[in-house]
């Protein structure tokens, strides 16, 4: 059988210093870094959208022929 670990206040509070210590450490992005990246991937988005269209309406063009 399996053993069940008690979990006692004293390591739950250990767990939400170690997680606040990390959030600490994070380095946000300032609002003009997040405009930026934001426009970066909504652009990469928008031109792999327009390629994956242009090769799909190819090849359909394409397989016309062929049937």
């Amino acid at each position: 059988m399996s053993e069940k670990k008690e979990t006692s206040p004293a390591l739950k509070r250990s767990w939400f210093q170690e997680l606040s210590a990390e959030f600490k450490k994070i380095t946000w992005p300032t609002g003009k870094q997040l405009v930026k990246e934001t426009i970066v991937v909504l652009v990469s988005a928008i031109l792999i959208g327009g390629i994956i269209v242009v090769v799909d309406y190819l090849l359909n063009y394409g397989l016309q022929y062929l049937w």
